[in-house]
């Protein structure tokens, strides 16, 4: 269930303390495992290294971001490709047409020429 709006925005209290201490428009980022804390009007023009549990990734917050999570901009899947026999068969597909697209441009090349 959401966070009611009468408890106000969840802010990691460490997180605060960090962004207090830097200068505004310090590019550095601020290392956080801290997904779940929304995005406030006070962390705007900082970079955020937040970990998606394997690694960290740097998130710029602009004032569009202002009222989302932390976790949003740092995907803990990644997205390989759609398997089986179907999806091999596209993309079989999809190459030959490269190699004949490049045939073709090949073929009009050498025309002009003569």
């Amino acid at each position: 269930m959401a966070r009611s709006l009468k408890k106000g925005l969840y802010v990691d209290e460490r997180l605060i303390k960090k962004i207090q201490d830097k200068k505004p428009g310090d590019r550095t980022p601020i290392k956080t495992w801290s997904r779940a804390s929304m995005i406030s009007p006070e962390m705007i023009g900082f970079t955020f290294a937040v970990h998606n549990g394997k690694e960290f990734i740097p998130v710029l917050v602009t004032e569009e971001k202002v009222g989302y999570r932390l976790g949003e901009f740092s995907p803990t899947r990644k997205f390989f490709r759609h398997g089986g026999k179907m999806q091999k068969e596209l993309e079989i597909a999809a190459k030959q047409k490269e190699l004949d697209a490049a045939k073709a441009a090949k073929a009009s090349d050498t025309a002009k020429k003569k």
